[in-house]
């Protein structure tokens, strides 16, 4: 059986009930399930992921899509993370018996359906990408709405893949696309020193010269007075949590700021925390197979 995950982050973060009725929309198809919902206020952001077979999770994507269409408005949207529609992005994950190219034609699908029937103007992003520049999330989304709303329709670079040559007036644009399985990981400092954050970020990530796989931005916390490193692990075998979690507790240090906590959003593939147990408890000839569900599992 294929199966496929689709997770799709909606630019809202504050109006739980609005969350839910998006998720009752998608989960209302047959054969669509939900894994995870996480909301953060600061951000004015939510993460949802649903997986299933690739029709079911293919017409589950879309009727969200639809839904936040109707009940997100982005020119009274404001939060800390970057956002360009009110369903901002939407990637599909190959999981069993999916093969990547599977997933892109997916994405194109979607985003074929949500340009025309939506009219909200579609950028395939990542492995869906048709364009080198449009491979990474932060370069389609950069200027987010209000400089898109802009640039549409009079900047060639603009052009959407699907969809019309403007944004659409309250939903905004989307990027859909392909990809691996991705972390996202925070980790939280104690100041409220945005600039710290923001160095950090940029000491870190693999576009300003530090860890490969890894995508990085300073956020402000402000309920709680602090900042945030808010990063995307893109790959975290070849980046692991605890390399990244080292380099920025390293640098915090340097401005006499600690690391008071992380957190993780949405799924995470389980290795990826057994290779930190692995290296903080310093296992010799550890092996997943020692762990007690994959036993459990077996009888």
């Amino acid at each position: 059986m294929k199966i496929v995950e689709c997770v799709p982050n909606f630019s809202e973060g504050r109006r739980p009930e609005v969350i839910d009725e998006i998720v009752g929309t998608m989960t209302a198809v047959d054969g669509a399930r939900l894994l995870d919902k996480e909301m953060d206020a600061d951000h004015n952001r939510a993460v949802v992921t649903i997986i299933g077979e690739p029709e079911a999770v293919l017409e589950a994507a879309f009727r969200g899509i639809e839904k936040a269409r109707e009940l997100i408005d982005l020119t009274k949207h404001e939060g800390e993370h970057p956002r360009m529609g009110a369903t901002d992005v939407c990637p599909f994950v190959p999981v069993t018996d999916m093969t990547m190219d599977e997933c892109v034609e997916l994405a194109q699908r979607l985003g074929e359906r949500v340009g025309t029937e939506l009219e909200i103007p579609v950028y395939l992003y990542e492995e869906a990408a048709t364009k080198a520049a449009r491979k990474n999330l932060a370069k389609v989304r950069k200027g987010q709405f209000e400089g898109l709303r802009d640039e549409i329709g009079s900047n060639p670079a603009k052009d959407p893949d699907f969809g019309p040559n403007r944004i659409h007036p309250t939903a905004g644009a989307i990027a859909i696309g392909a990809r691996e399985f991705l972390v996202a990981y925070n980790i939280n400092l104690g100041t409220d020193d945005i600039e710290i954050a923001r160095t950090i970020a940029k000491s870190i990530r693999f576009a300003g010269g530090g860890l490969r796989y890894v995508k990085a931005m300073g956020f402000e916390i402000k309920d709680r007075n602090i900042v945030q490193v808010s990063m995307n692990m893109v790959n975290y075998k070849g980046t692991p949590l605890f390399r990244v979690y080292e380099m920025v507790k390293t640098e915090a240090e340097r401005y006499g700021v600690p690391v008071i906590g992380c957190e993780i959003v949405g799924l995470v593939p389980m290795n990826a925390l057994i290779d930190c147990a692995d290296f903080y408890l310093r296992l010799e000839q550890f092996d997943t197979a020692q762990i007690l569900e994959n036993r459990l599992a077996e009888l």
